[in-house]
């Protein structure tokens, strides 16, 4: 599959079958995941895959995900290093791990602030003074009758269009669909990546072969909000960011596009308060 066909094949998977993921795909699942140990942005990751054996299907009931969750026998974890681009770089790869075991069949749900950090992280071994774990990913065989896999459809059709998303040269001014040239299904696939409650904080601005990524942040949610910080919640729009990221990278390199990650702020006049600058995507073909 490609992976803009892997893009829309995934979906949050909230219920699966008491079936135990397969030792065949949880090898696979496994190497993969020993691959991801960078982001693009340097931060140091590390994933593991806390599954259920095939004699104690229900060994994993007792990991708290306050009901969110039915079912799963397998959840995909990790813990990323401290530094300035920890959470971007986190989202970045555990969406790639997640379109992984998309491939292989499995039902995922991002968990950012639906799980109790601490089962999770006795489960995986602890984690060192330096690291986090921001969000886990259930994972299993799929078990609803397809009504979560329509309502999140459903769920995309109410997304911002492109037109307040992706700007040209400065924020205000949309990229016509012609001009987005052949990063067209990129942002497409920008457009349709999973964030927290679906509050899709990306934007993109262009200027010429630089596609500069910035966070708007939505006001009352996320980072400083009173749920937040008494749940001591990550910040998980940043970690929208990087999964957005991910997705764009991936089609553009599909699409035969060649390029590599930079954080260069380029200072542009942000529109009001609560825009930060991520990073930017600088095509790799000769600048005229």
């Amino acid at each position: 599959m490609t992976a803009r066909d892997l893009i829309d094949a995934r979906y949050s998977c909230r219920t699966y079958l008491d079936r135990p993921i397969s030792a065949g795909d949880r090898a696979v699942l496994t190497d993969y995941m020993a691959t991801k140990t960078s982001g693009p942005l340097g931060a140091a990751v590390r994933f593991g895959l806390i599954a259920a054996s095939p004699d104690d299907a229900g060994a994993l009931k007792r990991l708290g995900t306050y009901g969110f969750i039915k079912g799963a026998t397998g959840y995909i974890v990790g813990a990323v290093r401290r530094g300035p681009k920890d959470l971007e770089d986190y989202g970045y790869l555990l969406e790639e791990v997640i379109l992984r075991a998309t491939e292989l069949g499995l039902g995922t749900c991002w968990l950012g602030g639906t799980f109790t950090r601490s089962t999770f992280t006795s489960r995986f071994g602890g984690l060192a003074r330096d690291e986090t774990m921001p969000a886990v990913v259930s994972a299993g065989y799929p078990g609803d009758d397809g009504t979560e896999r329509i309502r999140e459809r459903e769920q995309g059709t109410r997304r911002f269009p492109p037109a307040e998303l992706f700007y040209e040269d400065e924020w205000g001014e949309s990229i016509a669909p012609a001009r987005a040239d052949v990063y067209a299904r990129a942002l497409e696939a920008v457009r349709m990546a999973p964030s927290a409650t679906n509050k899709q904080p990306w934007r993109i601005v262009r200027c010429g072969g630089d596609w500069h990524f910035y966070l708007v942040r939505t006001k009352g949610y996320g980072k400083g909000s009173a749920v937040f910080k008494v749940l001591r919640i990550a910040d998980l729009q940043r970690v929208d960011l990087g999964i957005a990221m991910c997705h764009f990278e991936l089609v553009a390199r599909e699409d035969g596009q060649d390029g590599r990650w930079v954080v260069e702020d380029p200072g542009l006049t942000a529109p009001g308060t609560g825009v930060e600058y991520t990073a930017t995507w600088r095509d790799g073909r000769p600048r005229r």
